[in-house]
């Protein structure tokens, strides 16, 4: 049998179904209510419906009725099928034990930093900081008005805080290495460095 493909928005849409039966407005409503989307991308309401679809393809979630309230649109309610809930299970644990690969961007442009001059990553590094700093405060105050909440329920704004206090704590250094010189290059030096790992190459080719 064909493996369902794993995504964030998948894996709130069986947690939502696993704890009651509902359409996918509650759904993405829920999430947001709960502050998921803080980790979770439900903005889009056709992303949400797409994988909706899918699940439903793949046998994880089947259609339960349909039904409509006043002059409302017809809403379908879903529910998580025996699979789905085996399923769900089995991607929390692989989640949670196994650091993945997830490609974001910021350290895809961090490996291609010489197409810009020293100078103006420096400026786009401070920009970044302060956004961080904004996020972190954010964050803080979410944390602090959210007290009475049950840890459980927050640790997921509290691993968002701890990565964005790394972030900006190693953009802050990288910022302060470029500001000093301790990190820098030029297109001579980039030139050099190019010529000489081609040379390297040629002698490990012959």
């Amino acid at each position: 049998m064909k493996t369902p493909k794993r995504s964030p928005v998948a894996l709130a849409i069986l947690a939502m179904l696993f704890e009651a039966p509902m359409h996918p407005y509650r759904m993405q409503r829920l999430i947001k209510e709960r502050g998921k989307d803080e980790v979770i991308n439900v903005s889009q309401r056709a992303s949400l419906y797409q994988t909706i679809q899918r699940l439903d393809r793949d046998g994880l979630i089947l259609a339960r009725q349909t039904a409509r309230a006043d002059k409302r649109p017809e809403r379908t309610v879903y529910e998580i099928t025996e699979r789905g809930r085996e399923i769900v299970i089995a991607w929390m644990r692989e989640i949670l034990s196994k650091p993945a690969m997830e490609y974001p961007e910021f350290p895809a442009a961090i490996s291609f930093l010489p197409l810009l001059s020293p100078e103006d990553v420096l400026q786009q590094l401070k920009r970044r900081a302060m956004a961080i700093e904004v996020e972190l405060q954010r964050t803080a105050e979410l944390l602090e008005q959210a007290a009475a909440v049950p840890r459980l329920f927050l640790l997921e704004s509290e691993y968002l805080r701890a990565v964005q206090a790394a972030e900006l704590a190693w953009v802050k250094a990288v910022a302060e290495d470029l500001r000093t010189g301790r990190l820098t290059w030029s297109e001579a030096w980039l030139r050099q460095i190019a010529a000489e790992f081609s040379s390297e190459q040629k002698k490990d080719l012959e």
